[in-house]
């Protein structure tokens, strides 16, 4: 496993491919946040960082597809996939390699915006005025979201081997995870009778009860079991090969 995750990061940073995804993120984060008017921190009068973890997960939504397409849709089209598969390693590790791999580089582009963090905290009147314990379940459950995009992404690439279908399936998992349920929610077939159990299997439900900042372990369950989820499917869809 630790060949393959060093093996993806050197390919992320040795072409210019990590340093774009982490500076579209920061650059779009930025100007929300901090020019235009409807969204700018500057406009606000209490400091806040709701517009970064509201605006992150519609981001991570687009980005992430565009970081794992090429995971296993290169490998299958280059046929190098073959080629690791005759090394004495496990398909799963070939696959924890990629996620891990997959997820620093995300965690990379969140670590600045602590940036942001500081400079609200340093607006605030009085200074400090923030609620740092919802702040850090927002940043944990933005990891776990990101991880699940991951794992996601992950899965839409072992399914072809071109890169841009691999793009939209894996974009169209990620909405449908993370929306299509609160809108089945409310649908009159389930408004009133099993509404708050819809909603719970959709990813927003989970991911804003966990940037409240109490951390649940429901709500961390349900994330580690979305991840393991589509990371199994990912090896069953790996081995499809073999058989």
């Amino acid at each position: 496993m630790l060949s393959v995750f060093q093996k993806e990061i050197n390919a992320f940073f040795s072409s210019i491919l990590g340093y774009i995804v982490i500076g579209v993120f920061l650059v779009i984060m930025g100007l929300v946040m901090w020019v235009f008017p409807e969204s700018s921190i500057l406009e606000y009068n209490y400091a806040t960082l709701d517009q970064l973890f509201n605006i992150a997960p519609l981001i991570f939504m687009f980005l992430i597809p565009a970081i794992t397409m090429r995971s296993f849709a290169e490998e299958q089209q280059t046929g190098t996939i073959e080629l690791l598969s005759t090394k004495p390693i496990r398909e799963m590790d070939i696959i924890l390699g990629k996620f891990f791999a997959n997820l620093l580089l995300l965690v990379f582009a969140l670590i600045p915006t602590v940036l942001y963090y500081y400079s609200v905290h340093e607006l605030g009147s009085p200074k400090g005025n923030l609620d740092s314990g919802a702040i850090l379940g927002s940043y944990i459950g933005l990891l776990l979201l990101g991880a699940c995009f991951v794992s996601i992404g992950l899965f839409a690439s072992s399914l072809t081997n071109n890169q841009i279908v691999s793009f939209i399936l894996a974009t169209f998992l990620c909405f449908f995870f993370y929306w299509v349920f609160d809108f089945m929610s409310l649908l009159p077939v389930f408004v009133g009778k099993v509404d708050d159990i819809v909603q719970m299997l959709g990813i927003n439900y989970h991911y804003v009860s966990i940037s409240k900042g109490v951390i649940d372990t429901r709500d961390v369950i349900y994330f580690i079991s979305l991840i393991a989820v589509f990371l199994m499917m990912t090896q069953v869809s790996l081995e499809r090969r073999k058989w």
